[in-house]
Protein backbone atom coordinates (compact mmCIF):
# COMPACT_ATOMS: atom_id res chain seq x y z
CA UNK A 1 0.00 0.00 0.00
CA UNK A 2 1.06 3.90 -0.25
CA UNK A 3 0.41 6.99 1.46
CA UNK A 4 -0.95 9.90 -0.10
CA UNK A 5 0.78 13.17 0.72
CA UNK A 6 -1.62 14.69 3.13
CA UNK A 7 -2.10 17.53 0.87
CA UNK A 8 -3.23 15.01 -2.00
CA UNK A 9 -5.30 12.92 1.10
CA UNK A 10 -7.43 15.99 2.28
CA UNK A 11 -8.45 16.51 -1.52
CA UNK A 12 -9.29 13.35 -2.27
CA UNK A 13 -11.84 13.26 1.10
CA UNK A 14 -12.75 16.89 1.37
CA UNK A 15 -12.62 18.26 -2.59
CA UNK A 16 -13.85 14.84 -4.24
CA UNK A 17 -15.22 13.44 -1.20
CA UNK A 18 -14.25 9.76 -1.93
CA UNK A 19 -14.07 7.39 0.15
CA UNK A 20 -12.49 2.99 1.24
CA UNK A 21 -13.13 1.62 -2.16
CA UNK A 22 -13.25 4.01 -4.75
CA UNK A 23 -10.74 3.55 -7.88
CA UNK A 24 -8.51 6.54 -9.15
CA UNK A 25 -5.83 7.25 -11.10
CA UNK A 26 -2.30 8.61 -9.39
CA UNK A 27 0.73 9.75 -10.76
CA UNK A 28 4.02 9.96 -9.18
CA UNK A 29 5.20 13.41 -11.44
CA UNK A 30 8.07 11.42 -13.08
CA UNK A 31 5.66 9.69 -16.06
CA UNK A 32 4.49 6.96 -13.97
CA UNK A 33 0.73 6.64 -13.88
CA UNK A 34 -1.48 4.16 -12.36
CA UNK A 35 -4.91 2.89 -11.80
CA UNK A 36 -5.02 2.44 -8.13
CA UNK A 37 -7.86 1.46 -5.24
CA UNK A 38 -8.80 3.58 -1.76
CA UNK A 39 -8.04 1.19 0.74
CA UNK A 40 -8.51 2.94 3.93
CA UNK A 41 -9.12 6.48 5.19
CA UNK A 42 -8.14 7.43 8.62
CA UNK A 43 -8.55 11.49 8.99
CA UNK A 44 -6.29 12.71 7.01
CA UNK A 45 -4.15 9.35 6.66
CA UNK A 46 -5.20 8.09 3.24
CA UNK A 47 -3.88 4.53 2.15
CA UNK A 48 -4.68 3.32 -1.82
CA UNK A 49 -3.11 0.16 -3.69
CA UNK A 50 -2.05 0.65 -7.19
CA UNK A 51 -3.89 -2.03 -9.24
CA UNK A 52 -2.42 -1.63 -12.77
CA UNK A 53 -0.39 0.93 -15.28
CA UNK A 54 -1.38 3.01 -16.96
CA UNK A 55 -0.10 4.96 -20.24
CA UNK A 56 0.53 8.42 -19.31
CA UNK A 57 0.29 11.00 -22.35
CA UNK A 58 3.36 11.26 -24.34
CA UNK A 59 5.86 14.05 -22.84
CA UNK A 60 7.46 16.53 -25.97
CA UNK A 61 10.86 14.68 -27.76
CA UNK A 62 12.19 17.69 -26.86
CA UNK A 63 13.27 18.22 -23.45
CA UNK A 64 12.69 22.11 -23.02
CA UNK A 65 13.11 24.67 -20.25
CA UNK A 66 12.22 28.20 -19.71
CA UNK A 67 14.47 30.66 -18.11
CA UNK A 68 11.50 33.38 -16.98
CA UNK A 69 12.02 36.40 -15.28
CA UNK A 70 10.21 37.60 -11.92
CA UNK A 71 6.83 39.46 -13.53
CA UNK A 72 4.77 41.88 -11.10
CA UNK A 73 2.17 40.18 -8.59
CA UNK A 74 1.71 36.31 -9.11
CA UNK A 75 1.92 36.67 -12.86
CA UNK A 76 4.01 34.02 -13.03
CA UNK A 77 1.91 31.87 -11.45
CA UNK A 78 -0.27 31.77 -14.19
CA UNK A 79 2.88 31.03 -16.80
CA UNK A 80 3.78 28.36 -14.49
CA UNK A 81 0.61 26.70 -14.70
CA UNK A 82 0.43 27.16 -18.43
CA UNK A 83 3.94 26.13 -19.15
CA UNK A 84 3.29 22.82 -17.47
CA UNK A 85 0.19 22.18 -19.51
CA UNK A 86 2.10 22.35 -22.88
CA UNK A 87 5.02 20.12 -21.65
CA UNK A 88 7.93 22.25 -20.30
CA UNK A 89 10.47 20.10 -18.09
CA UNK A 90 12.00 22.58 -16.32
CA UNK A 91 10.81 26.31 -15.58
CA UNK A 92 13.54 28.92 -13.91
CA UNK A 93 12.26 32.21 -12.64
CA UNK A 94 15.24 34.84 -12.97
CA UNK A 95 15.93 37.97 -11.54
CA UNK A 96 16.84 40.29 -14.17
CA UNK A 97 18.12 44.14 -14.39
CA UNK A 98 14.27 45.72 -15.04
CA UNK A 99 12.73 43.04 -12.14
CA UNK A 100 10.59 44.96 -9.85
CA UNK A 101 10.21 42.11 -7.42
CA UNK A 102 12.26 39.44 -5.99
CA UNK A 103 10.42 36.36 -4.62
CA UNK A 104 13.60 33.59 -3.98
CA UNK A 105 10.79 31.07 -2.61
CA UNK A 106 10.01 28.38 -5.42
CA UNK A 107 7.30 26.17 -3.24
CA UNK A 108 3.91 27.83 -4.24
CA UNK A 109 5.40 27.36 -7.85
CA UNK A 110 5.70 23.97 -7.33
CA UNK A 111 2.15 23.68 -5.58
CA UNK A 112 0.87 25.08 -8.88
CA UNK A 113 2.79 22.62 -11.42
CA UNK A 114 1.50 19.84 -9.65
CA UNK A 115 -2.08 20.78 -9.82
CA UNK A 116 -1.60 22.06 -13.35
CA UNK A 117 -0.07 18.68 -14.19
CA UNK A 118 -3.28 16.93 -12.27
CA UNK A 119 -5.55 19.32 -14.24
CA UNK A 120 -4.48 18.30 -17.77
CA UNK A 121 -3.73 14.67 -17.04
CA UNK A 122 0.04 15.37 -17.61
CA UNK A 123 1.98 12.51 -15.42
CA UNK A 124 5.65 14.93 -15.01
CA UNK A 125 5.65 17.51 -13.28
CA UNK A 126 8.27 20.18 -14.28
CA UNK A 127 11.12 21.37 -11.94
CA UNK A 128 10.33 24.85 -10.64
CA UNK A 129 13.75 26.16 -10.07
CA UNK A 130 14.69 28.75 -6.88
CA UNK A 131 14.96 31.82 -8.47
CA UNK A 132 18.57 32.59 -9.90
CA UNK A 133 20.28 35.99 -10.62
CA UNK A 134 20.67 36.31 -14.97
CA UNK A 135 24.23 36.16 -14.96
CA UNK A 136 24.60 33.25 -12.77
CA UNK A 137 21.98 31.63 -14.89
CA UNK A 138 24.03 32.35 -18.39
CA UNK A 139 27.12 29.98 -16.96
CA UNK A 140 24.77 27.15 -15.90
CA UNK A 141 22.62 27.25 -19.10
CA UNK A 142 24.51 24.42 -21.67
CA UNK A 143 21.07 22.85 -24.03
CA UNK A 144 22.44 22.44 -27.91
CA UNK A 145 19.62 25.11 -28.60
CA UNK A 146 19.40 28.42 -26.43
CA UNK A 147 17.20 31.04 -27.37
CA UNK A 148 16.58 34.49 -26.15
CA UNK A 149 12.90 35.79 -27.07
CA UNK A 150 13.09 39.15 -28.32
CA UNK A 151 10.64 42.15 -28.75
CA UNK A 152 10.51 42.95 -32.03
CA UNK A 153 10.55 46.62 -31.36
CA UNK A 154 13.88 46.14 -29.41
CA UNK A 155 16.97 47.51 -30.45
CA UNK A 156 18.59 44.30 -31.41
CA UNK A 157 20.89 43.30 -34.27
CA UNK A 158 20.62 40.18 -36.15
CA UNK A 159 17.49 38.48 -34.81
CA UNK A 160 16.90 35.32 -36.11
CA UNK A 161 13.08 34.09 -37.37
CA UNK A 162 11.05 31.36 -37.24
CA UNK A 163 12.07 30.57 -40.83
CA UNK A 164 15.47 30.13 -39.88
CA UNK A 165 15.11 27.96 -36.74
CA UNK A 166 12.98 25.74 -38.93
CA UNK A 167 15.39 24.89 -41.54
CA UNK A 168 17.80 23.53 -38.17
CA UNK A 169 17.73 19.66 -36.99
CA UNK A 170 15.42 19.13 -33.69
CA UNK A 171 17.33 19.02 -30.54
CA UNK A 172 17.44 17.22 -27.83
CA UNK A 173 17.02 19.74 -25.31
CA UNK A 174 16.85 23.47 -25.48
CA UNK A 175 16.20 26.57 -23.37
CA UNK A 176 14.32 29.66 -24.33
CA UNK A 177 14.75 32.72 -22.43
CA UNK A 178 11.40 34.94 -21.34
CA UNK A 179 12.32 38.38 -20.28
CA UNK A 180 10.27 40.85 -17.97
CA UNK A 181 7.33 43.39 -18.50
CA UNK A 182 10.17 46.22 -19.11
CA UNK A 183 12.31 43.74 -21.26
CA UNK A 184 15.76 43.09 -21.37
CA UNK A 185 18.46 45.30 -21.15
CA UNK A 186 21.28 45.82 -23.85
CA UNK A 187 24.15 44.30 -21.53
CA UNK A 188 21.74 41.41 -21.14
CA UNK A 189 21.26 41.04 -24.26
CA UNK A 190 25.17 40.87 -25.23
CA UNK A 191 26.00 38.78 -22.11
CA UNK A 192 23.58 36.46 -23.34
CA UNK A 193 24.62 36.30 -26.91
CA UNK A 194 28.19 35.43 -25.12
CA UNK A 195 26.86 32.32 -23.45
CA UNK A 196 25.54 31.49 -26.62
CA UNK A 197 22.24 32.10 -26.94
CA UNK A 198 20.49 33.59 -30.01
CA UNK A 199 17.99 36.38 -29.97
CA UNK A 200 14.45 35.44 -31.38
CA UNK A 201 11.58 37.32 -32.23
CA UNK A 202 7.92 35.72 -33.12
CA UNK A 203 7.08 38.30 -35.20
CA UNK A 204 5.71 42.19 -35.42
CA UNK A 205 3.85 42.06 -32.16
CA UNK A 206 4.46 42.74 -28.91
CA UNK A 207 3.57 39.76 -26.30
CA UNK A 208 2.54 40.40 -22.78
CA UNK A 209 5.32 39.38 -21.07
CA UNK A 210 2.80 37.09 -19.25
CA UNK A 211 1.39 35.75 -22.58
CA UNK A 212 4.92 35.68 -24.44
CA UNK A 213 6.52 32.21 -22.93
CA UNK A 214 3.26 30.35 -23.48
CA UNK A 215 2.95 31.60 -27.70
CA UNK A 216 6.92 30.88 -28.06
CA UNK A 217 6.31 27.35 -26.50
CA UNK A 218 3.86 26.77 -28.91
CA UNK A 219 5.17 27.74 -31.60
CA UNK A 220 8.41 25.73 -31.21
CA UNK A 221 6.57 22.72 -30.65
CA UNK A 222 5.14 23.08 -33.79
CA UNK A 223 8.43 23.58 -35.88
CA UNK A 224 9.19 20.75 -33.95
CA UNK A 225 6.67 18.59 -34.55
CA UNK A 226 5.76 17.76 -30.63
CA UNK A 227 2.14 19.37 -31.55
CA UNK A 228 1.47 16.20 -33.48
Amino acid sequence: MVRLPAEEGRHLTRVLRLGEGAEIAVFDGRGHEYLAQVISVEGQVVRIEPRARLEPAAEPSVTLSVAHALLKGRKLDDVVRDLTMVGVSVVQPLETERVETWPRDASRWARIAVASAKQCGRAVVPTVATSLQFPTYLQVADDDVRLLLAEPSAAVDAVETLSQLSAEPRPARATLMVGPEGGWSPAEVALARDAGFRPLTLGRRTWRADAAALCAVGVLQYLWGDLG
